[in-house]
């Protein structure tokens, strides 16, 4: 996602005054935000093939990953032994996933949809009765196990399932508190009308696959199954710093610390949380700041986050808050920003968008969103439609915008 964004971005600045490759292990873009909904039969991960993207932003594609970067040589070494030169280098090659408990269904990506569906068959046939939903410590992007307890509580009651119990464990102080507390009492009472119990500022354990252990309370919560975050770690580049959990530490340009002409954005970097549209703002930092480098007429701006989310449920919510400025937070039943996606990075989200319109699928997502609010400011930008066509897209002006 940051390095979509950044070729998006840089293209913006740049035009074609820049020769972009992109350097990607794989031959696919895969929309893992969605996921959530797979276990529900409502759709889920959306893919898109790189090569068709790379060639409508005039970029090369080189399908391979990287292995080291020699910063003195101003050169990527990658998996296949090739040395490829750079001036500028921007490393967003993500995170690792890791199960924070043994013998939980730790719910990470696609590849834990089928377990996630069986659990919820389980649910709707009566053999399971107590489900708990744990946030491990040092986990900060906490809203997938928030869908997925709402969303099964929603499915229990189509089902007329009556006797279930289930209950959110995390060692946040508030549900979602990253939010703020205008969110958090939104997101409680969704909880709470769903018949989610839930533990908040609770360090816990998981013993034998179901007995939870919470610090400070006397008895462990005996669950029949558990559904777990996993915890994130970096993954190191030779060449590159890396603190102790393997993250580069870049600035608030996305310069990577004492390495000349390296960039870093997404999940990979020391930034404490981990989200998609947070790696989309960082990637348009670095984009900017590049093209000041290279002597365009931009004047970067440093990454200053805000946070924006769209929690799926019985009916979606769109929640909002500036981190950077501590501000108050925002929860609506209207769509606070444009297109109303998962990821809203400025200039991928709407890309993405026009491609899907483009080959006459309904997004997902817009089929969640409900119509924007009227009086919206908007700003228009280009992107793709078909072969040789643009499409005119309407984005939100926002006040950090104007």
């Amino acid at each position: 996602m940051a390095a979509l964004e950044a070729v998006l971005a840089l293209r913006e600045h740049a035009a074609q005054r820049v020769a972009i490759e992109l350097l990607a292990p794989t031959d696919e873009l895969v929309y893992r935000p969605l996921s959530v909904l797979d276990p529900f039969g409502a759709g889920g991960v959306r893919r898109y093939p790189l090569a068709e993207m790379a060639a409508d932003l005039g970029a090369g594609l080189r399908q391979d990953g990287l292995a080291a970067v020699r910063p003195e040589q101003h050169a990527v070494r990658t998996d296949a032994g090739e040395q490829l030169r750079y001036d500028v280098l921007v490393v967003a090659t993500g995170a690792e996933r890791h199960p924070a408990f043994d013998r939980v269904l730790t719910f990470s990506d696609e590849g834990d949809v089928e377990a996630a569906h069986g659990l919820i068959q389980d649910i709707e046939q009566g053999y399971t009765k107590r489900v708990g939903f744990v946030v491990p410590e040092g986990v900060s992007w906490t809203l997938p196990l928030y869908e997925l307890a709402l969303m099964t509580a929603t499915r229990a009651r189509e089902m007329f399932v009556d006797d279930l119990a289930l209950t959110l464990v995390t060692p946040e102080v508030a549900p979602l508190a990253l939010f703020g507390p205008e969110v958090s009492a939104g997101v409680y009472g969704l909880l709470e009308g769903a018949g989610i119990a839930v533990e908040t500022s609770s360090a816990a354990r998981v013993e034998a696959g179901h007995s939870i252990v919470i610090e400070a309370r006397g008895e462990p919560l005996v669950c029949d199954r558990v559904i777990a975050l996993p915890h994130l770690r970096g993954r190191p580049v030779a060449g590159l710093p890396a603190d102790s959990l393997g993250f580069l530490p870049v600035d608030e340009h996305g310069r990577v610390h004492g390495v000349e002409d390296v960039f870093a954005a997404g999940d990979g970097t020391a930034y404490a949380v981990k989200q998609g549209g947070l790696a989309a703002q960082q990637a348009d930092a670095v984009a900017a700041e590049i093209a000041r480098r290279i002597g365009l007429p931009v004047t970067p701006r440093p990454f200053e986050p805000v946070l924006r989310a769209l929690l799926t449920g019985s009916r979606p919510r769109y929640l909002r808050r500036s981190l950077s400025e501590n501000g108050p937070g925002e929860i609506s039943e209207q769509p606070l920003w444009w297109p109303p996606t998962k990821i809203a990075g400025a200039r991928l989200a709407p890309y993405l968008d026009a491609r899907d319109a483009a080959g006459g699928d309904e997004s997902v997502e817009r089929s969640l969103a409900a119509h924007p609010s009227p009086g919206v400011r908007r700003r228009a930008v280009l992107a793709p439609r078909g072969e040789g066509e643009q499409r005119r897209v309407l984005l939100p002006v926002e006040q950090e915008d104007a």
